[in-house]
């Protein structure tokens, strides 16, 4: 039966807007996006097909091109269209952090990082630039691979702080291991950011490894 067919209550884009997006399940969502089905399969029958193939949502949304066409009723097109969808919601969080102060809204911050850096397969350190009400200003991707000392230089993230006329930052990169515990690695390139970073007087208030579902802080173990 197509859903057009079905009961007004039960088709995913009227549930939506009776009950609100958390109503709806996760293959009810992606009929949403499919927008259509297949001869033989509605959009939600197709749907939960997707999901069982690619072993649940988190994977198809992280599929790379060739592993996302080879889907059932996807294409190069619906790529496209998932990938502007993921990159709004994370601009959206990014919004959402700029309007309040980062320092008061610490779930929001982490909600944002790891947003950015969680599903990333190599390591990226990033910075948050903050003003002097803790208010943010920027966030930009610095360095990629092996976080360590030859690979994160002071000399750029002062560089960049000055540019932003910043007067905080908080370090963020991720462990692609999914384990957020932090390196001795971690440590050492986290004081020579300080150090670096006193020098312009630009504090660093916290440096946030990002896991998969768990991130350390630096500044609560002590460690800034």
């Amino acid at each position: 039966m197509a859903i057009r067919d079905w009961p007004a209550e039960e088709r995913p884009r009227e549930k939506l807007l009776q009950r609100g997006p958390a109503a709806l399940s996760d293959a009810e969502l992606l009929a949403i996006f499919l927008r259509t089905g297949l001869p033989g399969l509605s959009a939600v029958d197709l749907a939960r097909e997707l999901l069982q193939n690619f072993g649940g949502l988190r994977p198809l949304l992280e599929a790379d091109l060739a592993s996302f066409c080879r889907g059932k009723g996807l294409g190069s097109a619906k790529y496209v269209q998932l990938q502007a969808t993921l990159e709004l919601s994370r601009r959206h969080l990014l919004a959402t952090l700029q309007k309040g102060d980062a320092l008061t809204s610490p779930a929001e911050t982490r909600r944002y990082l790891s947003a950015q850096l969680r599903d990333r397969h190599q390591e990226v350190f990033a910075c948050l630039f903050l003003d002097n009400r803790h208010r943010v200003l920027a966030f930009e991707e610095l360095f990629y691979g092996t976080v360590d000392g030859a690979s994160v230089h002071p000399r750029e993230v002062v560089r960049r702080c000055l540019k932003h006329n910043a007067a905080a930052v908080i370090l963020a990169h991720n462990h692609p291991s999914g384990v957020a515990e932090p390196s001795r690695a971690d440590e050492q390139i986290t004081q020579r950011l300080k150090e670096a970073l006193a020098l312009i007087d630009v504090r660093v208030l916290d440096h946030l490894i990002i896991g998969d579902g768990e991130i350390s802080s630096l500044a609560e173990r002590g460690m800034i």
